[in-house]
Parts: structure tokens; sequence; C-alpha cells
């Protein structure tokens, strides 16, 4: 293939991006939207929750309680929340791997949740799925997915059912700046926009997909605008901001609900750990994370909010109690829920009588 040899080479940059968008769009708005005390008094229970969740998931991994892999979404909050904010009774969530955070923030139990990462029969697959594949049909959380990229033509399916239906609900997909770049993802935008099917596409980019900087992998590195030749809007949003979260998804879910098609919002993030349990995430100074922790962090900017509105640090200190309890009960009912019975193996699979797999 020939090269253009007046084209410099592209000089690929490891340093995270997370406040681009944020920057440029300061000289001409104030911020986000705030959020009403009880709003951001919401929000900052369900990250705490989310947080402590990944943390207390994260120590029952080494302690060999969890086994197989484990993405934790510590450092990612601010996303699933606040885009949850926008969604109401009917809209349907469908992710990649890192999904705890997700299903919490959906309302699926905590207890469900840890079970599930045990493998135990109290899990929400009853312990058969694991980290990466649970699902619950009573929260319309349409599963984790290993396969990276595989939920997003299932979350414009989701979006097709919805039109095929004629009801007004909204399909969240969400998925990394790694998945950004499979064909699937853009086969789904073509459908999608040829149908105008009410689907909103999560770009959950925290600059390192499983470990390569994000300029080392995508030669647009803008994915907002990975829908510009399909006519999909898109837009960058400070993803450790749960109001600029929430502000960009209620825009994103009127634009979906009044019959204009998909939408894309790109979550500027950051995760604190590796890829997953067993990444010592090398490939980054440990200074980078430290200074999105102490400068970013989506769980402390709303707690200076609330002592700022008036909140003590006793009130807090109440709440992060009460959170901790939520954890922690469900980590005993983890360890105190049996095993799957050996049956299990043949049931949610099509099969014959003789258990013989139809078509085998």
């Amino acid at each position: 293939m020939a090269t253009d040899p007046k084209r410099p080479a592209k000089q690929a940059s490891a340093k995270p991006a997370v406040r681009q968008a944020a920057t440029r769009k300061s000289a001409k708005t104030e911020g986000p939207p705030p959020l009403s005390p009880a709003e951001d008094l919401k929000a900052y229970r369900e990250m705490l929750l989310i947080r402590r969740f990944e943390e207390k998931a994260g120590q029952m991994y080494g302690m060999g309680l969890i086994g197989g892999f484990c993405h934790l979404y510590i450092g990612q909050e601010a996303v699933v929340v606040g885009v949850l904010g926008a969604a109401r009774e009917g809209d349907q969530i469908v992710t990649g791997y890192r999904d705890h955070g997700h299903m919490l923030a959906c309302g699926m139990d905590a207890k469900g949740v840890m079970a599930e990462l045990t493998g135990r029969s109290g899990g929400y697959s009853r312990g058969k799925g694991g980290s990466m594949h649970m699902f619950s049909v009573e929260k319309r959380f349409y599963g984790g997915h290993g396969i990276v990229g595989a939920q997003v033509p299932i979350g414009t399916g989701l979006a097709f059912a919805n039109k095929y239906r004629g009801n007004d609900h909204v399909s969240f997909t969400f998925f990394g700046d790694g998945a950004a770049n499979q064909g699937q993802v853009y086969e789904s935008f073509n459908m999608a926009e040829l149908w105008r099917l009410p689907v909103i596409y999560v770009i959950e980019n925290n600059q390192y997909a499983m470990g390569t900087a994000i300029a080392r992998a995508s030669a647009q590195t803008n994915l907002s605008k990975r829908g510009v030749s399909f006519n999909i809007p898109g837009e960058q949003v400070d993803g450790m901001d749960v109001r600029a979260v929430r502000a960009a998804a209620i825009k994103a879910v009127e634009w979906c609900r009044s019959g204009n098609g998909p939408y894309i919002l790109e979550m500027m993030t950051y995760r604190y750990r590796g890829h997953s349990m067993s990444d010592p995430a090398k490939y980054r100074a440990k200074e980078e994370v430290n200074k999105m922790r102490q400068e970013h962090d989506p769980i402390e900017q709303v707690r200076h909010r609330l002592l700022e509105g008036g909140m003590t640090e006793d009130d807090l200190k109440e709440i992060d109690k009460d959170i901790r309890v939520i954890v922690n009960e469900s980590a005993e009912f983890a360890q105190s829920s049996p095993e799957p019975d050996p049956s299990e193996l043949w049931t949610d699979v099509l099969a014959d009588k003789d258990h013989t797999a139809v078509g085998a």
C-alpha cells in the first residue's frame, strides 16, 4: 500500500485526556448545571456504594473467594450514575465486562451481585455467570458481556424492539474506548441511524482500553466523532463530574424519545485500578493515577459540594457507615450462600429431555 511521504508520522502520547472536552468548553460555558442538594446526596450515595462494593470485591478476589476475571469500576462511578439519572422505568441497560457498577446503579441488589461474583446459587445467574455475565429482567439489565463490543448490537436490537413496539423507551448501551474500534459497532451505528432507533451509545473512554493508551490504538481519538459518517450526533463529556454526565444524558434522552434516532456520548473518564484484577497497570505512572484521584475524583467532588451545602463530616461518615454495612452484608451473604447444585448445568440451556444439545 502506498504511503504519503509528506505526511509526518503521528506521535502517540500516553497522557490522559480526561479534561480535554471540559477545557475546550470552559471558555463558552460556566460549567455544568448544578444538581439540587437532594440530587447531589442521591448521587453521592450511589457512587459511594459502587466504590465500596468494588473495593470489597477486590479484597475478596485477593482472598481467592472470587475466581476468573474481575474488572473493577473504581474511578468511573460518575458515568453510570449520571447517565441513569436521566433514565426512567422501562429503559434498558447493557454493557461490557466492567459491569458491577451498572448493576448497582440500576437497582440490582448488592447481595445478589456479590453472590454471583463468588459463583454461588444466591447470585443473579444462580452462580453460573460470574463477574461478566449477570442479568436482571426485572431491572431491564441485559448483561455484562465478555466479548469486546458484543453488547453494542444487542443494545441496538433492544432499541429496535422499542421502535417496533411503538413505546418511547431508550436503550443505554455502554462500551469502552477499546471496543470503539470493533467492526460490529459501526454496523450497529449504520442500522440505528437508518431506522432512527432510540439508543444512546455511551463510550466510557478511560484512556487505556486493556492497557494501551488511546493515542497508540486509535487514529481518531475523539470518539464522539465516530458517528459522523452515519450522521449520528456526538458529544464529549467530563465523565468525572456527575453533573456534566447527567446533563448530557438528559439531552441525549430527549433526542431519542423525540424520534430523532441514536446519540453518542463519549465520557472522558479514568479507572484507578488495572484493566482487571490480574493487571498491575505498569503502563502508566503512579503520579498520573494519584493526580486524577486528588484533582478529579467523582465522589470527592460531590462530597465537597455537600459540605459546602451544610452537611457535616459526621453526616458523611454516617452515610459511609451505612454503605459499608450493605457491602459487608453482601459479602457475608455471598460466602454463606451454597454453591450451585450440579443439576443447574442443565438449566437455562436449550436441550432435549435426554440432555443431548439440540442440533448436536
